[in-house]
């Protein structure tokens, strides 16, 4: 037997292709144009989540093409398919965030099952939006199978009035709309300028955050995360993904061989260094979950909290990903994080070899101040900060890059979800001082953990952005920014504490002790949970309920199934 033959006595697509009994098998591939040869190779599943419904994924499909164009040149096949994506920007602020969450799940399983369903041997994925990310990444983990993750880029920044502008400023001009600092044409001008080409938001949101972090987790190709999705070295990228993936069944290097414990405290690594998005202290311990690894909101938060903030990234600081990545990218900043005691260098990577050799030839460009020396940080830890207390025995988290001031202590004002509390800053209904806490929308009480951006950017534009604090059982986007405490757990639906306060409780927030209390007695607290509850469930049959009876706590990363530490056998075993 040649080569090729010996390696495909040992993938998954032998049971699909091999032998006589599989003739009806292969005459469905040679209906789809397939050689003889082509169908005798292993087989590379190239997933992206392509849709029409925002920017961040319609440059996938065109990404796919040089992805298979590398698989073909390497004497591989590639089988492209597509899944979903539910993208936060146009799900914001509405009832369509009730499925953002869930897409990252449907996504993982949808792409598990098309590989287990064909047998394919290994998994390219292009993923482009903040779920597709990871649930790309969950479902490489969960499978198994030698696979590469390509970002699908971000959007390059937009203009107004001569000044570059992100999709945050669209969101916080609502809030300067609605209180008479920003006209109708101006509000016009700046929504139809302000997201120019395809690609994921601009700023280090959640897309960029999990970008970045692909790198660091070491599924991703060095400097494949940072190029936008206009530029022609993303075709570069995917085409040297498609050729590289044959050297890693050719070796059996497989994710969990790349996604170690030490790999995650990588990725957390780098959330904290760019001032990344809290969602990343969701989506890790999910991707960890996968792998049967222990990795919970809180051990991210042990490595947010001794990791320094060193990348000036917007939403707190001035640049975009596009200026990061002709700085130097992902591997500038990993390089002088590396150096300084604060990354792992001995993680196994999609290249083959380890984060330390692949960073070796990385020099420090001293003509840039998008990303300082990590022993000369903007700040001395992360840009996010994990809270517990009486309100939060199961964690929170904080996003204190750019923040003036690390305390905030005042009266509660409670809403049961967030268009109630979006009513009440719409109509200035609230004073200087308050503690918004908005409920019932964690992974079950949403359902879905819906992300409070609206809310947040509306104070942002009424000036009071930094005046009020605002807590959730719910998410927060990458671009919120004030004193926004989030994935606040237990959460209210299973009776968590922060179902129990109520207006004008005294809620005391502290990110330089990690702490968040509300100021109530242990036993009256024990009383009002007697008398607590649970609300009716809005959703009674389809996929949200069915979400509901499976999502777990946020603290674990939301996941519906048992993961891998207790499944009998791999899929890439088969």
């Amino acid at each position: 037997m040649d080569a090729k033959t010996n390696l495909k006595a040992r993938l998954p697509s032998r049971h699909a292709t091999e032998g006589a009994e599989r003739a009806p098998h292969r005459a469905f591939y040679y209906a789809m144009g397939l050689t003889k040869e082509q169908i005798h190779q292993p087989f590379v599943g190239v997933a992206t989540c392509w849709n029409e419904a925002a920017p961040c994924n319609i440059a996938l499909m065109r990404q796919a093409q040089a992805v298979k164009h590398g698989v073909t040149a390497v004497g591989a096949t590639p089988r492209e398919f597509c899944t979903i994506t539910v993208t936060d920007g146009i799900a914001m602020g509405h009832a369509g965030m009730k499925s953002s969450l869930p897409s990252r799940e449907v996504i993982a399983d949808s792409v598990e099952l098309t590989v287990r369903g064909h047998s394919y041997d290994a998994l390219i994925g292009v993923a482009g939006c903040d779920k597709s990310q990871p649930g790309m990444m969950m479902a490489m983990c969960r499978l198994n199978v030698p696979a590469i993750f390509i970002y699908g880029g971000s959007i390059l920044p937009g203009t107004f009035k001569g000044k570059p502008v992100t999709i945050q400023d669209v969101y916080e001009a609502v809030g300067k709309h609605s209180i008479g600092e920003m006209s109708d044409p101006d509000l016009e001008t700046l929504e139809q300028n302000a997201c120019p080409s395809a690609g994921a938001c601009g700023a280090q949101f959640t897309a960029n955050t999990m970008a970045t972090i692909s790198e660091a987790i070491g599924l991703a190709l060095p400097y494949s995360a940072g190029a936008p999705a206009p530029y022609e070295i993303r075709d570069k990228f995917c085409m040297l993904a498609g050729e590289m993936i044959m050297e890693l069944i050719v070796r059996n290097i497989r994710p969990r061989d790349i996604v170690t414990h030490k790999a995650l405290e990588n990725a957390a690594a780098v959330v904290a260094a760019t001032g990344g998005s809290t969602n990343a202290a969701l989506h890790l311990p999910a991707i960890a979950h996968e792998c049967g690894i222990k990795f919970d909101l809180f051990d991210v938060a042990e490595v947010l909290k001794r990791t320094p903030y060193i990348a000036d990234l917007k939403p707190s600081g001035r640049y975009v990903a596009k200026d990061m990545f002709e700085a130097g990218g992902v591997p500038l900043l990993m390089k002088t994080l590396l150096d300084h005691g604060f990354m792992h260098g001995d993680c196994m990577t999609v290249t083959g070899r380890t984060m330390a050799e692949n960073l070796k030839s990385v020099k420090w460009n001293e003509h840039q101040d998008v990303v300082r020396p990590a022993d000369k940080p903007i700040l001395p830890t992360g840009g996010v900060i994990g809270l517990k207390g009486n309100l939060a025995p199961d964690g929170a988290l904080v996003k204190v890059a750019g923040m003036a001031g690390l305390h905030f202590s005042g009266p509660a004002r409670c809403f049961d979800g967030e268009e109630a509390c979006f009513e009440a800053v719409k109509e200035r209904k609230y004073r200087e001082g308050d503690v918004l806490v908005i409920r019932y929308e964690g992974p079950k009480g949403g359902p879905g953990m819906r992300e409070m951006l609206s809310t947040t950017a509306a104070l942002y534009g009424q000036g009071m952005g930094s005046k009020v604090a605002l807590i959730t059982d719910g998410r927060f986007s990458g671009a919120t920014r004030g004193f926004c405490v989030g994935h606040v757990g237990p959460e209210a639906a299973v009776g968590g504490p922060i179902a129990l306060i109520r207006d004008g409780d005294t809620i005391t927030l502290n990110a330089e002790k990690g702490t968040i209390d509300v100021n109530v007695a242990a036993s009256e607290l024990e009383r009002r949970a007697r008398e607590w509850k649970p609300k009716a469930e809005e959703y009674t049959s389809g996929y949200l309920w069915k979400y509901v009876q499976q999502v777990g706590s946020a603290r674990y990363g939301a996941v519906t199934h048992p993961g891998g530490g207790i499944e009998k056998a791999c899929y890439a075993d088969i």
